[in-house]
């Protein structure tokens, strides 16, 4: 019985394994929510957002700068700052040997950048967290940033704009971390004395004891749609109490509704949308000419 049916007639293309090319990495994004997949330049020409279901994708101080500020040019401000290890912390790898490695990682010296430039010509002071760098989680170092930054805006009376997005407190630093809560909040007061600006932009996610500070003291709280904001996580709280959550709990939209939110943003427009307020605020200053 011939068996010639079942042989192999065209052998077909041939690649050697040393001139197949792969196709470079980052050229695409897949969209964690509904999979539609765009090219990296088109997701960011959209500010990161899907454009079809409105995902916003979590982005840094980088990314943000990059169209709040005008031009994307701006001045940065305590660019050298780094953690210590006051602790001499060490769980799965020692926290100096984790600092290292996510500065390499990372190209960022800590979880949180700050700058000042001007805003649709406002001069403001930004401070932005950094999630990929430890979770954003704040330390000292992140602390005494945004404490610096408030000073900046206090000596040259501009506004002051934070940008939240942290897992909470960074627990290799222990009370030092926990003491940015009470820091933060009371350069937050200086400030309000003097009657400058300050809106808080809450994005995906705003947890721990940064929410129970600097994050919810804006003279508007504002937030991106669907960020995850609360103290505790869902399954931590599901676990204390015993019982389901509401659905969407702890979302942008269920803290707005119940009164912690003064509305909420598609980032699109959230440079609008804060020099619209701040130019109702009045008696800004003029433009500053960023480096």
């Amino acid at each position: 019985m011939s068996t010639d049916w079942f042989q192999r007639q065209e052998v077909g293309i041939t690649t050697p394994t040393q001139e197949k090319k792969e196709t470079p990495d980052g050229l695409w994004h897949a969209c964690p929510k509904c999979k539609v997949m765009v090219s990296a330049e088109d997701h960011a020409a959209q500010f990161w957002v899907c454009g079809n279901c409105g995902f916003h994708n979590g982005i840094d101080a980088k990314e943000y700068f990059s169209f709040l500020f005008d031009g994307g040019l701006y001045e940065e401000l305590n660019a050298g700052m780094v953690s210590k290890d006051p602790l001499g912390f060490e769980d799965t790898k020692k926290y100096t040997d984790r600092l290292k490695a996510t500065q390499a990682k990372t190209g960022l010296k800590d979880a949180l950048t700050s700058g000042v430039g001007n805003l649709h010509g406002i001069p403001v002071a930004i401070a932005c967290m950094n999630f990929k760098f430890i979770g954003g989680s704040m330390g000292s170092v992140v602390g005494e940033k945004i404490a610096r930054t408030i000073d900046y805006s206090l000596q040259h009376k501009v506004p002051f704009i934070m940008i939240s997005k942290s897992g909470g407190a960074r627990m290799m630093e222990a009370a030092f971390s926990l003491m940015q809560m009470a820091k933060t909040s009371a350069k937050l007061a200086l400030l309000d004395d003097a009657k400058i600006p300050y809106i808080s932009l809450l994005t995906d996610p705003t947890t721990g004891g940064v929410t129970a500070s600097y994050a919810m003291l804006g003279d508007i709280n504002i937030a991106e749609p669907g960020a995850l904001i609360g103290f505790a996580g869902p399954r931590v709280v599901k676990e204390t109490i015993g019982k389901d959550l509401p659905d969407g709990f702890q979302t942008s939209e269920f803290v707005k509704e119940h009164g912690f939110l003064d509305f909420i943003v598609e980032r699109k427009e959230v440079k609008n949308k804060m020099a619209q307020w701040l130019s109702l605020v009045g008696n800004l200053p003029q433009e500053v000419h960023a480096k």
